[in-house]
């Protein structure tokens, strides 16, 4: 019974993720901002209780599934892992850490493309 339940929560999970792939698999214009520095979240607890690296390149998003891995481009591309939850301002995506977003060149909020990696 318990070998069971435990494959129906890793099928329901493989066809979650599969899901996520096709509906975000093509790139999609977002609002992205940055996090973690002048804001004094550097160090703070994520939603996956991991601290905020602001020199790593990670990001938080409301909906993605934790551990996704997504491409954001804005002036060059950059993968992140999405390890937090956020933005929880009006039409804003996606959060990215000081690193991330120095890597595609944002400099506070910009319009930015995604697509997540299966």
């Amino acid at each position: 019974m318990r070998s069971s339940y435990k494959w129906k929560r890793f099928a329901l999970a493989s066809l979650m993720s599969g899901v996520a792939c096709i509906t975000m698999n093509v790139a999609r214009a977002e609002v992205a901002s940055v996090y973690g520095g002048s804001d004094g979240r550097c160090g703070s607890l994520t939603a996956n209780g991991e601290r905020v690296n602001c020199s790593g390149m990670t990001a938080a998003h409301r909906t993605l599934p934790l551990g996704s891995r997504v491409t954001v481009c804005h002036h060059g591309c950059v993968v992140v892992r999405i390890n937090d939850r956020g933005p929880f301002v009006p039409g804003r995506h996606i959060d990215l850490t000081p690193a991330a977003a120095r890597a595609i060149g944002l400099d506070d909020i910009g319009q930015v493309t995604l697509a997540l990696e299966c």
